[in-house]
């Protein structure tokens, strides 16, 4: 198990700035694999995130316009990097530095990896204030 643990004043858990948390998921955004480290800063086990859609770790603070930039970015560049807000099977939450890449398969078919690495804090500081003020937009 990875040295996962949650902040003292706050609903934030932090994980090792060395751990990547991993995920694949088919074309509509179903799991396909969690590795060990996502389970555990999501809170969920493994059985409980394959098969479900990704957006089962999608905190209500990220601003929708954040994730249409992150699909058209798939679509059109074949990849997105950018810091999300994840939620927690108990309600927590906690930051991730996240690059998503569209693979295409030998046989045509799509999946998407993600890879996710602990932010810098002054980059979630600065991410807090600019999703605030986009959420007001929509």
């Amino acid at each position: 198990m990875a040295d996962i643990y949650k902040a003292a004043t706050s609903d934030e858990w932090f994980y090792p700035a060395d751990g990547y948390i991993l995920s694949e998921t088919d074309d509509k955004g179903i799991i396909l694999y969690a590795n060990e480290l996502f389970c555990e800063i999501a809170g969920y086990t493994q059985n409980e995130l394959i098969g479900e859609p990704h957006n089962i770790v999608r905190h209500n603070d990220m601003p929708r316009i954040a994730f249409k930039g992150l699909w058209d970015d798939l679509q059109t560049k074949g990849f997105w990097t950018g810091f999300v807000k994840n939620r927690r099977k108990d309600n927590g939450y906690y930051w991730v530095y996240a690059t998503a890449l569209r693979k295409v398969h030998e046989d045509g078919h799509i999946t998407y990896l993600s890879i996710r690495v602990a932010p810098n804090r002054n980059d979630v500081a600065a991410c807090e204030t600019l999703y605030a003020q986009l959420r007001e937009q929509e």
